[in-house]
């Protein structure tokens, strides 16, 4: 039993090494929120990613620790990853007469996929991130995919 244990952890380590195609990227979030982004890689397999959003009513700064594979669907280049992390922000609530705003903090989890062009400094990910507000904004938020163009270094 002990063999076998050791046997699907070195395959399952094996499967997820070399998960990353770059170091850093840097580009643009669209989608439910729109915003910026930029990852970068902390190990081979796990990377830190942050995200600024801003609207006419709002900013948001996300903060995400996320794990990378590779090969997703056996297609070279193709990566999926996962991961969780926090937001902080401001919500404007223009009611009669005042400007109120809402402090939000909150929880992340996100899922996605990433392509890495071969010959092309360039790769683009489409995610699914919900978030949950703990403290103002609403609760649960559950429509937040979104398309992210990075340029990567």
């Amino acid at each position: 039993m002990k063999k076998l244990l050791i046997l699907s952890l070195c395959f399952l380590a094996s499967s997820q090494i070399n998960a990353q195609d770059y170091e850093k990227a840097i580009g643009v979030r669209l989608g439910f929120d729109n915003g910026v982004t930029y990852k970068q890689f902390i190990t081979s397999i796990s990377a830190i990613e942050g995200l600024a959003y801003f609207g006419n009513n709002y900013f948001s700064l996300t903060a995400l620790y996320e794990i990378n594979n590779d090969n997703a669907f056996e297609v070279e280049g193709l990566n999926w990853y996962y991961g969780a992390g926090g937001h902080i922000g401001f919500i404007s609530k223009k009611k009669e007469g005042s400007n109120e705003e809402d402090f939000i903090l909150g929880a992340d989890g996100i899922i996605g996929i990433e392509y890495n062009f071969e010959n092309a400094p360039f790769n683009v990910s489409l995610d699914w991130k919900p978030q949950i507000n703990l403290i103002g904004g609403g609760g649960f938020i559950g429509n937040t995919g979104a398309l992210s163009v990075r340029y990567t270094f």
